[in-house]
Formats: C-alpha cells, structure tokens, sequence
C-alpha cells in the first residue's frame, strides 16, 4: 500500500505568508513545502506531489497563489491537482482574504478576524469582520468549492493584518486556524501525530 502524507492547503504565497507558515509548521511538529512558495505559484501540481511525499511525517503545510489572475490560475491547477492526488488526505484549507479586483470567492466554513475570534461573517484583508456570512473574497479560492476539503477557515492577511499576526507576536491568527485543522481532522488521535509533534497544545 503506497504511504499517504496529510496536507493542508494555504492560499497564498508570498514571503510574509511563507514566513508564517514555516514558523508554524515547526511550532505544530510538521513540514513546510517551502518551494510551493511564489506569487505566482511556478510549480506544478505534479512537482509539489513529489516534494509532499518525500517529507518525512505530517502534518505537510502547502502554499498555492495566483498572483490576482482570474479564474483557475497557476496555483489553483496546482491545488486541484494535489488536492485530488490518491496519496494526499486534505486535512483542511486556510482560505487568505485579499483586495482581488477580480471578486473571487469561496465558502468558508468560518472566518477568524483579527483579534482571533471566530466568526460566521467573512473578513477582509486586514481580518475585519465583513457584512456577507459565510464567505471570502480571496486571490486563490475559486476552486475550493469543488474539491474534497473537509474543512476551510477564512482568515485576513497571513502574518499581516496590522501586524496581530506577525511571527514575533507568535502568528496568532494563523496558529489558531492551523490547531483547529488538526483537531477536528482527529490528527491529534494518531499515534503517528503523537510521536512528531513536539509543542504543547495548551499553549495554542
């Protein structure tokens, strides 16, 4: 039987972002594709594939962008690809709000604003509760209705939003998104997520 790797998805790809994501990745006990990063993405769905099974446990954190371009761009083809893969159990997304010109959206299951409060309204950019319930505008969201995600979380600006998700400040935000992934995907039950993780918990 071929190995599988747990994955979850982020929708976004620059530098702040990739800074957030590796932080938390190793906070988590997990691994970060750190060349699926880019605005756009460059690699391919088969390429990151490749690079997801070859890390050596879970959970595999993956960044797709595509750099405002309407409807399914670089990254969205790359998502759909590792998303449907047979050897990638999608734990969940992270669905990134951005000022995309093009209006794309997705369903969320939830938003976390700011300030870390979970919301059934959609956020902005900067993680302001917005008027709409249920959904994000995003730059890389436009294919996440249509693949098997078990669940998605809406958040503002990775690392961002005026800086209440910054690294230094812990990555708040994002860290939260991340441990309510795992929990509810029953991660936290494996034994095999027991033996990697080196952080506590509690302290999410």
């Amino acid at each position: 039987m071929k190995e599988t790797r747990r994955v979850i998805l982020v929708t976004d790809g620059d530098i702040y972002a990739a800074k957030t994501i590796d932080y938390v990745a190793k906070k988590v006990g997990g691994r970060f594709i750190s060349s699926s990063m880019g605005n756009p993405t460059l690699l391919t769905g088969r390429e990151i594939v490749e690079r997801i099974l070859q890390t050596p446990y879970d959970p595999v954190f993956v960044m797709f962008d595509d750099c405002g371009m309407i409807g399914e761009g670089s990254g969205e083809i790359a998502m759909k690809y590792v998303a449907q893969h047979p050897q990638i159990v999608v734990l969940g997304a992270i669905a990134v709000a951005s000022k995309t010109k093009q209006n794309e959206w997705t369903r969320v299951d939830f938003c976390i604003d700011r300030y870390g409060e979970i919301t059934e309204y959609g956020v902005d950019k900067s993680g302001v509760k917005e008027m709409e319930i249920g959904r994000i505008n995003g730059d890389t969201v436009y294919s996440l209705d249509r693949l098997p995600i078990p669940l998605v979380i809406g958040i503002g600006d990775i690392g961002k939003m005026a800086r209440k998700d910054h690294v230094l400040k812990g990555a708040p935000i994002t860290m939260k998104a991340v441990s309510i992934i795992l929990e509810r995907s029953g991660f936290y039950d494996s034994g095999k997520a027991a033996a990697t993780a080196d952080f506590d918990q509690a302290d999410l």
